[in-house]
């Protein structure tokens, strides 16, 4: 058969620019689809042509299979790419493209409906001889049921929904007694995120690796493995660094893993590229379980790809489109090492809370090995819609060292300014002493990651804050600029003033830096008390970085440092001749904003990232026990439960279910106990 003349990419953001790189490669036709907020998405201006959806909501643009086989109708696409997220594991959908004529490119919707049910999944595969975790039988199993199935496994457990996956809805039970409050939290998670509450309960492996398979089958009966990817480390059950191919397996396990993947994926009449997970206890290669699998490309394709040469894209197309196997087994070969590392839209200083707001500048790293995958662009605005996970940069290398090396320096390099990522997290994460080794489990990010997050403010990116309000936007280009309007210190005769700049980045107590002009340059006197200098008055900042005008008036400041985004609010005060005080501000006027105004103080319950309220569980007047939960704020499938800093009575809440919030809005007050009592 011959190749798809256009094909309609039913995604957004880096893997819809992914797939849209190989449909142009290959001389296919692209288009693109997209929501309101996406209008001006890169996804969309790479594509030969768009095709508009409906609202920014998901359920009224990406989630909606009647609009996208209208668009395929619409632009003459003959197959659908549904790359992954959204329907790409929705049997109904690719049934839908089929009753439509099209081609769906990915396997057929009963070895999805069948994959997608964990319950089944397992039941079949381990019929064809692979093994599996021990755990729960039978699907559609009350709370009580699962209760019981938990105490005979024994904690700890896995409570995992049996439709979906990426982490979503999973819950690690170690103590018997909170089995129905977790059950209940599964369960809720669970029909957010895929329709379905139904749960199993599997037996927890303590301190165990998770590595899948990567397979593709034709329609023609050949099925192949192209190796492992490692994909331990995790935080939250979301995978955030892979590699390929695992520095744990020897030929003779990694031959077994993948003739197991092999048999799973025949198992299901699997057509198209696919992963088969298993977990493997990290003291005994040997005895590893079926997890799951996943009926899509995978969001780690890259590795694979760097390690075995082969486009997965591209095979999907070739696949879909009729094309056999052209290589067997014996003909994979595995050459190399890869790793890669997702760059994702969350704020590792404020508990990995989702984080948003407008790229001011970028910069991803390419070329000598390197990698980027990205959706992004200078100007998206990164909002709480959809997925955190921005891009993805990998890194290949002869070896596993140089690759890790590799990855290290592009992260230092990556750039997202204006939006808080996991960039220096990342980078210091590859740099851990068990990571460099090869020790991995799924709990390692967990139990370090205290020790990974960079808290604190380097005292440079202080001064350079500083000295972007000391300069103004117009006087780097050469534009003339009245001296006067300029906040530097300079004036007609005499000695330069200082300028006390009042700096405050959100989740830090506010600081102090002067700065004046001088012949060298500007001088800087840091918050340590330090001396420093910024000639030309650039910002002296270490490292690759970027530096943005302020996107929001003269009160915000947005630097970029080593990995890292900061954001400043700022406020001047000036000290006059002879270092006299001509006014001395003695507050911050952004954290009083910042706190709600009137409603400062720990009373105040604040959005800790923007997004939804999906729950709430009082009504103004009730009387609440410190800790109590009230509120779940969900965003980027991720949700946070706000509870009570104090027992109480809540005075008031501005929100129902359903309400948009930004990050830092009040929320609720509780009024504490001893208050009402006077």
């Amino acid at each position: 058969m011959s190749m798809f003349d256009t094909v309609l990419v039913a995604n957004r953001g880096e893997i819809a620019v992914r797939v849209i790189r190989t449909l142009r490669t290959l001389g296919v036709r692209s288009v693109a689809v997209f929501s309101d907020a996406d209008a001006d998405a890169r996804h969309v201006r790479e594509a030969d042509t768009a095709v508009r959806l409906g609202p920014a909501p998901a359920a009224e643009s990406y989630l909606s299979a009647e609009r996208l086989l209208a668009a395929a109708a619409a632009s003459g696409a003959q197959a659908v790419h549904p790359g992954y997220g959204f329907l790409a594991e929705n049997a109904a959908f690719a049934a839908a493209c089929a009753d439509a004529g099209l081609s769906f490119i990915g396997p057929p919707a009963a070895a999805i409906d069948l994959m997608g049910d964990k319950i089944r999944a397992k039941e079949t595969v381990r019929k064809a001889g692979v093994p599996v975790v021990p755990g729960s039988t039978g699907s559609g199993l009350t709370d009580a049921q699962l209760v019981d199935a938990a105490r005979q496994i024994g904690t700890p457990v896995l409570l995992k929904p049996s439709a979906g996956g990426g982490g979503k809805g999973m819950r690690l039970v170690r103590d018997a007694a909170l089995l129905g409050d977790e059950i209940a939290a599964a369960r809720r998670e669970a029909r957010a995120s895929f329709g379905d509450d139904t749960l199993l309960v599997e037996r927890w492996v303590d301190r165990p690796r998770h590595i899948e398979i990567q397979v593709l089958a034709d329609a023609h009966g050949n099925v192949v493995h192209l190796g492992e990817r490692e994909c331990s480390l995790q935080r939250r059950h979301q995978k955030i660094i892979e590699e390929a191919p695992s520095v744990l397996l020897d030929e003779a396990t990694r031959a077994a893993m993948g003739a197991a993947a092999v048999e799973a994926a025949r198992s299901c009449g699997y057509v198209g590229a696919g992963t088969v997970e298993f977990i493997v206890p990290g003291d005994d290669p040997a005895s590893y379980y079926f997890m799951e699998m996943n009926t899509r490309l995978q969001v780690e394709h890259p590795v694979t790809e760097l390690i075995t040469g082969l486009d997965l894209v591209e095979w999907q197309l070739r696949v879909a489109s009729g094309e056999p196997l052209p290589f067997a087994q014996e003909d994979v070969r595995l050459t190399g090492h890869a790793v890669e590392a997702r760059v994702c839209a969350e704020d590792p200083s404020r508990g990995f809370l989702p984080s948003g707001g407008t790229v001011l500048a970028l910069h991803e790293p390419s070329g000598d090995g390197v990698r980027t995958d990205s959706g992004l662009s200078e100007g998206t605005e990164v909002g709480s819609l959809y997925d955190p996970m921005l891009s993805k940069v990998i890194a290949y290398g002869p070896d596993r060292a140089t690759a890790l090396r590799k990855l290290r320096g592009a992260l230092a390099e990556t750039v997202t300014l204006g939006v808080p990522t996991n960039a220096g997290f990342l980078r210091r994460l590859l740099a851990h002493p068990a990571v460099v080794a090869g020790e991995l489990d799924t709990g390692l990010v967990e139990r370090e990651a205290e020790g990974l997050v960079d808290a604190d403010v380097p005292v440079e990116v202080y001064g350079a804050a500083a000295l972007v309000r000391v300069r103004p936007a117009g006087e780097a280009d050469g534009a003339w600029l009245d001296p006067f309007s300029v906040p530097n210190g300079w004036r007609l005769g005499g000695e330069a003033a200082w300028t006390v700049h009042h700096l405050r980045v959100p989740g830090h107590e506010p600081v102090v830096v002067r700065t004046r002009p001088g012949a060298e340059g500007t001088e800087i006197r840091l918050p340590s008390g330090e001396t420093a200098w910024g000639p030309g008055g650039l910002p002296p900042v270490s490292g690759r970085g970027g530096i943005g005008e302020p996107p929001a008036g003269p009160t915000t400041v947005t630097l970029h440092h080593q990995g890292r985004t900061h954001t400043f609010h700022t406020a001047d005060t000036w000290l006059g001749q002879h270092g006299h005080a001509w006014h001395v501000q003695d507050y911050d006027p952004v954290e009083a904003a910042l706190s709600g105004a009137a409603h400062a103080g720990v009373d105040a319950l604040t959005a800790p990232m923007p997004g939804t309220v999906t729950v709430v569980k009082v009504a103004p007047g009730d009387e609440v026990t410190a800790g109590q939960s009230l509120l779940v704020v969900e965003a980027m499938k991720m949700e946070h439960v706000i509870s009570a800093p104090h027992a109480g009575t809540v005075t008031e809440l501005d929100v129902t279910p359903g309400t948009t919030v930004a990050m830092d809005q009040v929320l609720a007050v509780v009024t504490p106990a001893e208050e009402d009592a006077s």
